[in-house]
């Protein structure tokens, strides 16, 4: 079993440089020798100042966020990043265990990591995890995924109006607003880039 706190071994990691201007969401960069994951960039321009940019990285050795500004024209060394298809297997504790398809071989993602996609996750979901130097550093769901409505409470009698909408607990524990007409057991589409109910599955 492949375990997210493995060390990076920096011998294997091939190096590019960049700007910080091209700096994006979900790129790998070292950072003052420690390997991190950019998880938010915004690029300013204030009054006759030079322009900068802000960013917010995770490190993949300590899980820890801190907030990093670059001035736009700073060198920064890019890590090259791999993807790779994984289904998710069972929730251990606050971890997530997730098996590739193929070689059944398992890996364990700590809650950080997987994020807001623990409200989609359900048995045999399949997600891409993305890896530097072969450890997992982050998941992204498919667009949109089908869940089952496990609490759903009846809409109100005459409560006709357009639009209205009632709150309905998911199989994960998300809860979504839909129409009034759902109920308890029926397969919804949701989507996760939003949480919002998008049809009848």
């Amino acid at each position: 079993m492949l375990r997210c706190s493995q060390e990076v071994d920096d011998k294997r990691i091939q190096k590019t440089m960049a700007s910080a201007n091209d700096l994006r969401k979900g790129m790998a960069i070292n950072y003052n020798g420690d390997i991190t994951v950019v998880l938010e960039t915004q690029h300013r321009t204030p009054g006759n100042l030079r322009a900068f940019v802000q960013a917010t990285l995770r490190s993949i050795r300590t899980g820890k966020a801190s907030d990093v500004r670059f001035s736009s024209t700073e060198k920064i060394e890019v890590i090259p990043m791999m993807t790779t298809k994984m289904d998710f297997s069972y929730k251990d504790g606050d971890d997530f265990v997730f098996s590739d398809p193929e070689t059944f071989e398992t890996i364990t993602l700590t809650s950080e990591i997987v994020g807001d996609a623990k409200n989609y996750l359900v048995e045999n979901a399949q997600v891409t995890v993305t890896l530097v130097a072969e450890k997992p550093v982050q998941i992204e769901m498919p667009s949109s995924v089908v869940l089952t409505v496990t609490d759903a409470p009846e809409g109100i009698r005459g409560d006709s109006a357009n639009n209205v909408q009632k709150s309905v607990t998911m199989e994960t524990g998300i809860v979504v607003q839909v129409p009034l007409f759902i109920k308890t057991g029926e397969k919804l589409k949701i989507d996760t880039r939003t949480g919002k109910y998008m049809e009848r599955a």
